[in-house]
């Protein structure tokens, strides 16, 4: 392993050096230097060979003694200068102040065979100046569900940060789930978290509050020179670096409507720059279609909901331009970055639209697709197999059984699937002849919708089920599950199991249904 010397976040961006100990208001610093804390008794449950081999990793280290030391925070490689990261953010539409890396620690970078820097970060591995009143350490539910649920981002060709791997600490972690004053111990666990940075909104947000140009500007030179090199030497850096912040967002966005993912607590500082889906934590994936639905029990107002998705992103875009507003005197450019989201937004809706429903990407598509989505939403479809039915409706009428078809996976009262069933047959009607002024062959079509509607998500009574056996010891559902994820749009009869809607049994459990951000 070839750890980088130079050219890493902290040899650009100034940070506080000096390992102080205690939770503290750190100033003038984008990082802090820290320990991990070590753990009992490290064991490897889970690694994602994909990005082992990005790495330059063999599977065989992986497996060494060594390397699950060092992964559980018990002891470092030469070279490695662990760091936890210093942002703020708003959180809730309120702005929260310093925040920063409270349950990870960054253990340097590692360089791939292009030379390229990606930062190796443990979550979980102990407290960091930015805890607070936490222990910085995570329990194996919500570290397994972030592990496979990059691992699935992936494989659905949504921007993700990676997760190498993922490991048993040994030690019990008490956490209070849904925060009712019933806090119990649970196993512990650390995740490796890869990503060419950790750079969030609130990165930069937090300079700019406190009136730090200087250091504003380097977090915009290494956010630059690491993500948009092709800005090197723009006029107006701050507003080009919006611009690009914006348009990757929006296609973010995009994807994470496309595949029916509900981020659960997007607040400024977790917002990547580079437009990647970062802490997984309440996260949730459309089952039922609802406009909407929110997995977080924190967020009672749906602030964050599926349908409110796209103008949060934006409203976090806003707080960023008014950072940046420090370094850049031209508001109409930052105005013209905002632009930029909107634009590269419409464009996607129009894209994942037509691809949705085999049809060319217009605005006819988008006004049908509205249409399904309230047919979806009045008989309470699930999505993905709703999308997935789509693909085997006809042009000519055919498929006589089409309604029901359509209907299988509906889970709503009778009385409102009658009515479903009345507007449904209209739809169809305006679907069918959309499909056949196309003139394309059926199979065709079915392939490409197929190859954007997923048949296989991670559902979170899945992830619920497999973080319990593991728990108990039993690594089969986690293997299993990561396996079938990497190919999530093809279909496989052996695996129909694990694209069957929550059961009944577990919708108000915890971890299912209900998920907080100790999740």
């Amino acid at each position: 392993m070839q750890w980088q010397q130079q050219g890493r976040f902290i040899d650009q961006v100034n940070g506080q050096q000096d390992r102080l100990p205690g939770v503290r208001q750190v100033h003038g610093a984008a990082w802090a230097a820290v320990w991990p804390t070590p753990v009992p008794s490290a064991r490897l449950l889970a690694f994602d060979p994909a990005v082992a081999a990005r790495l330059g990793l063999e599977p065989a280290l992986l497996r060494e003694p060594g390397f699950v030391q060092v992964m559980g925070g018990s002891a470092l490689y030469e070279g490695m200068t662990p760091w936890a990261a210093n942002y703020g953010g708003h959180q809730f539409g309120h702005w929260a102040g310093q925040l920063g890396d409270g349950r990870a620690l960054s253990l340097g970078e590692l360089a791939d065979a292009q030379g390229q820097g990606w930062e190796i970060q443990l979550k979980g591995a102990g407290a960091t100046p930015f805890s607070r009143a936490g222990d910085g350490r995570a329990v194996l539910r919500s570290s397994l569900r972030e592990y496979l649920c990059s691992l699935a981002m992936a494989g659905l060709g949504v921007p993700t940060t990676d997760a190498l791997c993922l490991l048993g600490t040994g030690a019990p972690v008490v956490r209070d789930v849904l925060y009712d004053g019933h806090p119990r111990p649970e196993p512990g666990a650390i995740v490796c978290r890869v990503a060419r940075s950790f750079l969030r909104f609130g990165s930069l947000q937090l300079p700019a509050s406190r009136g730090d140009r200087a250091l504003l500007q380097s977090l915009l030179d290494f956010c630059i020179a690491r993500h948009y090199p092709h800005l090197a030497g723009n006029a107006e850096p701050a507003a080009a670096l919006l611009a690009e912040v914006a348009v990757a967002s929006a296609e973010l966005v995009a994807h994470w409507q496309r595949v029916g993912f509900v981020h659960g607590v997007l607040n400024t500082d977790n917002m990547h720059l580079a437009g990647l889906t970062i802490d997984y934590g309440p996260f949730g994936w459309m089952e039922s279609f609802d406009p909407l639905y929110t997995p977080n029990t924190s967020d009672a107002g749906s602030r964050y909901c599926y349908a409110a998705q796209p103008a949060m992103v934006r409203w976090n875009l806003a707080a960023l331009a008014q950072a940046l507003s420090l370094l850049c005197t031209d508001g109409q450019a930052l105005a013209d970055g905002l632009q930029a989201y909107d634009r590269h937004l419409a464009s996607c809706r129009l894209r994942d639209a037509g691809a949705k429903l085999g049809l060319p990407p217009d605005a006819a598509a988008l006004q049908l697709q509205r249409r399904w989505e309230v047919l979806m939403a009045q008989a309470e479809l699930d999505m993905s197999m709703a999308y997935r039915a789509l693909a085997r409706v006809r042009g000519d009428n055919a498929l006589a059984s089409t309604p029901s078809l359509l209907l299988a996976s509906a889970t709503a009262a009778p009385a409102a699937l009658a009515d479903s069933q009345q507007a449904l047959s209209a739809w169809l009607a305006d679907y069918r002849d959309a499909i056949a002024a196309q003139a394309m062959e059926p199979a065709q079509r079915a392939a490409g919708m197929n190859a954007v509607n997923p048949w296989l998500l991670p559902r979170n009574w899945l992830l619920h089920r497999a973080a319990q056996a593991a728990g108990r010891g039993d690594l089969g559902p986690l293997q299993r599950l990561q396996q079938a994820l990497q190919q999530p749009y093809q279909e496989d009869p052996a695996l129909a199991d694990l694209v069957a809607i929550c059961p009944p049994g577990l919708r108000q459990q915890p971890g299912c249904s209900l998920l907080s951000c100790s999740s």
